[in-house]
Formats: C-alpha cells, structure tokens, sequence
C-alpha cells in the first residue's frame, strides 16, 4: 500500500443536469457521457469511506444538485458522519421550502453563483433568465441564519464591475465573496477567446480587491483567486495531484480534480468498483503526478516544485498535448508562448464580434 497523503476535502459531482449555460462552466464538455448517476445508497456509502479516509469536508456540487431529490437524504448521511457540507448552487430551483429541509437536514453552508449585478448581464451569461431567482435565494439563506458565499466567476465580460460585485455581496449580506477568475479548461477553453480579459482589466479588479478586503475585515471575507495565464509562476492547482482533494463525477469516477478527464489516455477507477480508500491510495491515475517523481525540466530541479507542485496537469495537457509538462502559464515553461499568443488572439476579438459557445449536452 502507498504512503499517500490524507485527503480533507471531498468534491461530489452529484449531477451535471443545471439549468444553466455559462460559458466558462468547469463541466466536460461530454456531458451525455453522464446519465448514469450513483444512487443515494451509492453516494452515502462514498460519503462513509471518504470520512473513513480522513475527510471533513464536503461540498456538494454539480450541475445543479438541487435537481437530486435526494438532496435532503445526503445532507442527512453527511450530518451523521459530522463531515462540514456546503451547497454549491445556481440557486435558480432554490426555494424557501427546500431551504429549510436542507437546513434542518444539517447543511451548514450555501454557495451560490453570480455571473453579474445586472439582470440583462447576468441572464445572457448564465444563457437564460436567472438573476431575480438568485437574489431572492440568496435572501432565504441569510434570512434562515445560514452562512452565505457568493462566488461570482471573473473574465473580460464583468472585469470591470468588480465594485458593483462588491456593492451586490455586502447588500446580500454574504460572508464569504470568491472573485475567482476563469481557469481555461472545458467551456472556458472553448471559449477563450471571448472571456480572456486585459492585463489592464486585471490589475484594476486585484486593486478593488485587496481595498475591499482591507476595508471588510471582520465583515465578509473577500477572496480574489488570481489568473493563470497572467502571472509568472503557476499556482498549486488543487493544492497538488492527489494530495488534498478527492472529486468524484456524477457517475463515480475519482479523480484527483474536476477537469482530470479531459486528459486523455488516463484511465480512472469508479467507486462502483473498487473501494474508495484503495483508489485513493493506489490507482495509477492517483499516483500517476503525486509527489515529485513525474517531474521533467525546468520543475525536476526548480525551487519551488514542492509549493506550486508544476501547476496544472490539466491546462498542461490542454496547451502542449503532455500532462507531465511543465504548466505553460509559469514564464520558465518552454511553451509559455502559447499562453501569450493566447492572450494576444483574445485582444484582437472585439467587444462587438464576442460570441459564446454555450454549455451544452451537444457541445453546440
């Protein structure tokens, strides 16, 4: 048996069904691949090897897990096993009622989305009317005495707005704010293009930023998830391959993050067929970028391997074909010139000409 770390958190993709079509979404872009979704004594059995393993936390995500009628059931598994469970939702089918169940069922947090602080804006990139359900979701959550994140995904389309973001989080009363820009995997990769933003853009969204946290301290706690492509070192995605988090998809793969299938050739096991703790400890996928072993130049012998781990394996597959290259978003990766000329294509693609590529059970 491996020596392999303890994972703290689990990331269970209970459904990729939303009502949802936003165009960075994090969802395969193979979502028809995904009907076959585990069942409530499935799930919970997860949940019980997951705790078995170490984990405290759970976030429950999708797609949209409201639209699991036994949400109310995981919640409950997940209270008994004490494991800290928080709702990652669009909150569009989130009403009062549901809420309370969930409540009372033992969840302790909701995160829900935000695409913008305007209806027109917002709706065109959620690819339908959501905006009104959110705000009044939002409501119940505060007004139910439940902690509230509001995670608002940042790109060239709402960059700018970064203090109305702000403005919208401490008018709901939120505890949390996640500013995270957009990582370009799955529909963002797609989509490049349209949601790359201006270093200009960025700059004035890290200022706005760190004079809102400074300013909320004790308040709301404002976290601003800096981009990959616009630094110079990459970050620890995942805080390392396997070292820290399990994700399971809807239809039981495990894998070591949510964009891990997307890296083709790789081969990952199912909790329908092997035991959560074995896959963890000794599935080749697991093991395969765990550690420092896998590295090539410049991260075998770069300073900082063991804090930024090489960065991304999936963005490194996405960019250059290989997932054991160095992440091309660090300036000493040999093909750091494809996420320049990325960002050189994105700037010639005027406001006017954007068009998305909407998620899709069809990719169209």
């Amino acid at each position: 048996m491996s020596d392999a770390p303890r994972p703290y958190t689990l990331i269970a993709e209970l459904t990729y069904r939303c009502p949802l079509k936003c165009p960075y979404c994090s969802n395969p872009t193979e979502l028809a691949a995904y009907d076959a979704e585990l069942t409530t004594d499935e799930w919970g059995r997860v949940f019980e090897e997951a705790e078995a393993l170490g984990v405290v936390q759970l976030h429950l995500t999708g797609g949209e897990p409201l639209v699991r009628a036994d949400l109310e059931a995981l919640v409950r598994k997940a209270r008994a096993l004490s494991l800290y469970t928080n709702l990652i939702t669009s909150a569009v089918p989130l009403e009062r009622t549901r809420l309370l169940a969930l409540k009372a069922a033992g969840l302790d947090n909701v995160q829900v989305s935000f695409q913008d602080t305007e209806a027109e804006r917002a709706d065109e990139l959620a690819g339908t009317a959501a905006m009104d359900r959110k705000l009044e979701a939002a409501a119940h959550v505060k007004a139910l005495g439940l902690p509230l994140t509001v995670n608002v995904v940042l790109h060239r389309k709402n960059l700018d707005r970064v203090e109305a973001i702000v403005q919208l989080a401490e008018r709901l009363g939120a505890d949390r704010l996640e500013l995270a820009n957009t990582q370009y995997l799955g529909w963002a990769l797609t989509n490049r293009d349209a949601l790359l933003p201006t270093a200009a853009q960025l700059e004035h969204a890290a200022s706005v930023a760190r004079a809102a946290r400074a300013r909320l301290e004790g308040t709301m706690e404002v976290l601003y998830v800096k981009p990959d492509y616009f630094g110079t070192r990459p970050k620890a995605c995942m805080d390392g391959w396997a070292r820290r988090f399990l994700h399971l998809t809807p239809t039981g793969q495990v894998l070591p993050c949510h964009a891990a299938m997307s890296i083709a050739g790789m081969t990952f096991d199912n909790v329908r067929d092997r035991p959560l703790a074995s896959i963890w400890r000794d599935s080749p996928a697991m093991r395969a970028f765990r550690g420092e072993g896998w590295m090539k130049e410049p991260c075998r012998s770069c300073p900082e391997r063991a804090i930024d781990f090489g960065g991304c394996r999936c963005q490194a597959f996405a960019l250059t074909g290989d997932a054991a290259a160095t992440d091309p978003a660090c300036a000493l990766s040999p093909a750091h010139g494809l996420v320049q000329d990325a960002k050189r294509s994105a700037a010639a693609v005027a406001d006017g000409a954007i068009r998305f590529v909407y998620r899709s059970r069809t990719g169209s």
